[in-house]
């Protein structure tokens, strides 16, 4: 089966090791997600950290829930930067993705030396069901 039919086809997830497809049974509603931290560093640019995230700080993301340590903040303006690559940085990717081997983000305030480095920190399983109440089909029986 190529990559193209992989994808097209519902019944197919990829193993563990995000390599090799394998049939997933019917009645099977998991799916498993990365648990995430994102880390403060500088760039060694030597530009200063002029946003409100000094190294070192961090937040981790398990499931949906953001945690931030007790009594750290963290600035809204390079969070909204970093939450739409989060998602997919929890998702098993193929090991030439970008999405695997790229970990630093820049923070967008172009005159800051901060970056942001998410790595997986871990792994949880989740049920479908738990976190929709779409059924598994769609609405309409949909795959």
């Amino acid at each position: 089966m190529d990559a193209q039919q992989h994808r097209s086809d519902p019944k197919m997830s990829l193993s563990r090791d995000g390599q090799r497809p394998q049939a997933a049974p019917e009645n099977d509603d998991t799916f498993e997600l990365y648990d995430l931290r994102v880390d403060v560093v500088a760039d060694g640019s030597g530009r200063p950290m002029v946003c409100d995230h000094p190294v070192g700080s961090y937040f981790e993301l398990r499931g949906e829930n953001l945690i931030l340590p007790p009594g750290q903040t963290f600035p809204i303006y390079p969070l909204a930067a970093i939450l739409p690559l989060l998602p997919a940085k929890q998702r098993v990717t193929d090991r030439n993705d970008w999405m695997t081997t790229d970990t630093d983000i820049a923070c967008p305030d172009p005159h800051c030396g901060g970056l942001f480095r998410i790595r997986r920190i871990g792994k949880r399983t989740f049920h479908h069901g738990d976190v929709t109440v779409v059924p598994l089909g769609g609405p309409e029986g949909n795959p």
